[in-house]
């Protein structure tokens, strides 16, 4: 049958997405055709000194906010220029915290051979967080392929390669390798296990396997903290897919006027959650559009699906800190266009997603930015592509993804804001002590009576208010 929640993902499986830091061609090549003559057991450019310390540690931070993760194509390629410039325009707003797999999305295969490691574009990866003054995060995910029943020396970057999780005989090897990541980059103090159950599915039984994860889980858990008790580690980074209340498999406690929660993922959250070595903070991630890409009962009001399920959450957890590794507000059109939202449409509603996780009770989360590798257009990235001098520009999304940050950061105690009966079916609102964010929910010009004051909005305006 097929996986429940890999179609909603479909603009974060794009091969590009998947492909580590080398070509993609090439990859394809080798992965079709095998290793090359006289290649040996592929050990080429890996050594064995895995956990010797890499560069410039930064000081560690306790707490993470709201960042982002970086894809295949990200800011630390590209020009000179273009990436200097995302480098200060980062450093600038005080650093973001930024997410970082260990093998796919730009980082090459961690340890092609038993023993033997190749971190060359991790460490770039992570250098750049630490030149642009980010916290670092690495999700652990994915593995080498000889962990789960490839060969040695050699890497598939075919997407159903990605999504296998190591056979149950190397999860003490894939916690080893974590083990050594952690030792590599001692200021990278959050670890997040695994994505999404990738390759934790049970046939058999048409459900989650949740007890692999969760072994794989408290294995990894263990290893790092022997490495160092103050590391934070997070799970079950599970999509909290939506159906049709109609589904079969439509859970009847988490639902609303958005759809309800694949009752599937609720039971293997429960299971983890009860089974689990520890956790530092909850992860999970998903849209706010359902499985069969609609957002009722509109694109704004589906947005209160991450307010249901982040209080959810937080209540079975009993408080613990809530992370959204990803959150996605645009279901995927033909061809995964993201072209169909004007620019000032996709900012509104990202923003009404930011007010509804922070209402749900989330502290963290992170956007997939889906940097293209060149040109000028870049539809929902964070900035214009580093692919050429003139890139690294910012676009509208980081504005509002780095003043959210900056204006709501871990441990800001949300206000009570009034909003005048006229304009509540308008607009949406967030406060702190200092702070409101208002967006206009409508794509058309409105006024509304909001924290005392009557403001006027141009259609899908997101608007800044001191205290």
């Amino acid at each position: 049958m097929e996986r429940p929640g890999w179609g909603s993902g479909a603009r974060r499986w794009r091969l590009t997405a998947l492909l580590g830091a080398g070509a993609a061609v090439l990859a394809l090549a080798l992965t079709l055709l095998g290793s090359p003559p006289g290649s040996g057991a592929g050990t080429a450019g890996t050594g064995r000194a895995g956990d010797r310390g890499h560069g410039t540690p930064a000081h560690p931070r306790p707490s993470v906010g709201w960042g982002f993760t970086h894809t295949q194509y990200s800011a630390d390629q590209g020009g000179g220029a273009a990436t200097g410039r995302v480098e200060r325009l980062l450093a600038a707003d005080g650093g973001m915290p930024q997410d970082q797999a260990l093998m796919g999305w730009g980082a090459d295969n961690p340890e092609p051979v038993k023993g033997r490691y190749d971190f060359g574009a991790l460490d770039r990866r992570i250098g750049f967080v630490r030149r642009s003054g980010g916290t670092p995060v690495i999700t652990l995910c994915c593995s080498p392929d000889w962990m789960k029943g490839g060969r040695a020396g050699a890497t598939d970057w075919s997407r159903s390669a990605l999504e296998t999780a190591p056979t149950p005989d190397h999860y003490q090897d894939f916690a080893d390798l974590a083990a050594t990541v952690a030792r590599r980059y001692p200021d990278v103090r959050h670890f997040l296990v695994w994505n999404e159950f990738k390759g934790f599915w049970n046939d058999a039984e048409g459900r989650w396997d949740y007890e692999g994860y969760t072994r794989l889980y408290n294995l990894v858990h263990r290893a790092l903290k022997k490495v160092d008790r103050h590391i934070m580690v997070g799970g079950p980074y599970l999509v909290m897919d939506s159906l049709d209340p109609g589904d079969r498999n439509a859970s009847a406690a988490l639902r609303g006027p958005w759809g309800a929660v694949d009752q599937r993922v609720l039971d293997a959250f429960g299971y983890w959650n009860a089974h689990k070595a520890g956790a530092d903070f909850t992860v999970v991630d998903g849209s706010s559009y359902t499985n069969d890409g609609r957002t009722p009962p509109d694109e704004f009001a589906a947005t209160d699906k991450l307010t249901a399920v982040s209080a959810w959450v937080r209540r079975r957890t009993r408080g613990l800190p809530l992370w959204w590794a990803e959150y996605y507000v645009e279901p995927p059109g033909p061809g995964d266009d993201r072209e169909r939202w004007s620019e000032q449409h996709r900012l509104a509603v990202h923003a009404a997603a930011l007010i509804a996780l922070a209402r749900g009770g989330t502290g963290s989360a992170f956007y997939w930015n889906p940097e293209e590798r060149q040109g000028t257009a870049c539809p929902g990235c964070l900035w214009t592509p580093t692919g050429a001098a003139g890139g690294g520009r910012p676009l509208p999304l980081y504005g509002l993804l780095s003043r959210f940050g900056r204006a709501f950061p871990p441990g800001t105690r949300y206000r009570g804001v009034s909003v005048a009966p006229d304009g509540v079916p308008d607009v949406r609102v967030l406060a702190s002590d200092r702070t409101v964010l208002v967006v206009n929910t409508r794509d058309r010009a409105t006024s509304a009576r909001v924290d005392g004051r009557r403001i006027g909005l141009r259609a899908y305006e997101v608007r800044w208010l001191d205290r």
